[in-house]
């Protein structure tokens, strides 16, 4: 399985609404080998923490690949990272467990 794991900052707070949208876009997609999608704006649990998460879940590298290139996927990406002062990105391979 390929986790797929994006942090952002917002430029500014006016742009939260926008980003809330779409997030939620990217939680609606139904793509094959997408497994799961969760995202959220940071608790505020501790200092420091970026602003938001989105945290997909692959079947695998090619799952992720079509996922990386989906027109509607890509509307909403760049919706989010119009919006960002700074934007971290990771997929990494979970062992099955």
């Amino acid at each position: 399985m390929i986790r797929n794991v994006v942090t952002g900052r917002l430029s500014s707070p006016d742009g939260r609404a926008a980003v809330t949208a779409a997030l939620a876009g990217i939680d609606a997609l139904r793509l094959p080998g997408m497994l799961r999608s969760t995202t959220g704006f940071d608790a505020g649990l501790r200092d420091g923490g970026w602003d938001f998460a989105i945290v997909n879940d692959f079947a695998g590298a090619d799952a992720y690949a079509r996922y990386d290139v989906d027109p509607e996927h890509l509307r909403h990406r760049e919706a989010i990272v119009a919006r960002c002062a700074a934007v971290t990105r990771v997929q990494f391979e979970v062992p099955d467990a």
